[in-house]
């Protein structure tokens, strides 16, 4: 299913007289005029609602005679709910775009000639800066204290706050003065 029918199909299922009509149409497929006599609602009320289902993929029709006969889309509601939010979005590429043009901005402002001016007060800012800094680090090679010291030393006079902050974010694990990078 895709992120417009979803949307469409939530929506649609966010009114009470429409979810009356879909309990009904379980216990039995229905033509319009019968709906309307079993919720106490008007044959031109229900046909609304009735399109807007249809259209939302809820329901489907077929003619029988005289009346158009609408029977519930099972199919439809088969979906896991967690296949349709952990689908890709159609606007994926675009959001890495803008997760990479933040990612530059946050960098462009925070270091100059390589070097970090300040260390961010804001979480996520941080955390863009310090995942910088460690790829100056090899992944699962251990670092003695000394050795992290010079390197952190390169970017900030303050090398002790940045190799904690690292070990908080979990870019760095410590086991003595042995420092490895994790991510």
């Amino acid at each position: 299913m895709t992120e417009e029918k979803a949307i469409l199909l939530f929506k649609c299922l966010a009114d009470g007289s429409r979810l009356q009509i879909l309990k009904s149409l379980m216990r039995e497929d229905m033509y319009v005029e019968r709906l309307a006599e079993r919720l106490a609602l008007t044959p031109a009320t229900i046909s609304f609602h009735l399109r807007k289902l249809e259209a939302a993929g809820a329901v489907t029709s077929r003619k029988e005679q005289y009346y158009t006969v609408y029977a519930v889309n099972k199919e439809v509601f088969r979906l896991n709910l967690l296949d349709v939010i952990t689908q890709q979005s159609g606007d994926a590429d675009e959001q890495q775009l803008r997760e990479a043009q933040y990612r530059k901005k946050v960098l462009d402002t925070f270091f100059e000639y390589g070097r970090l001016k300040s260390i961010p007060a804001q979480r996520k800012k941080k955390r863009i800066c310090l995942e910088k800094i460690a790829e100056d680090f090899i992944i699962g090679r251990p670092y003695d204290e000394k050795e992290v010291n010079e390197i952190l030393l390169r970017y900030h006079e303050d090398y002790c706050t940045i190799r904690r902050d690292m070990i908080g974010e979990g870019i760095f694990k410590r086991e003595g003065t042995v420092y490895t990078r994790l991510e």
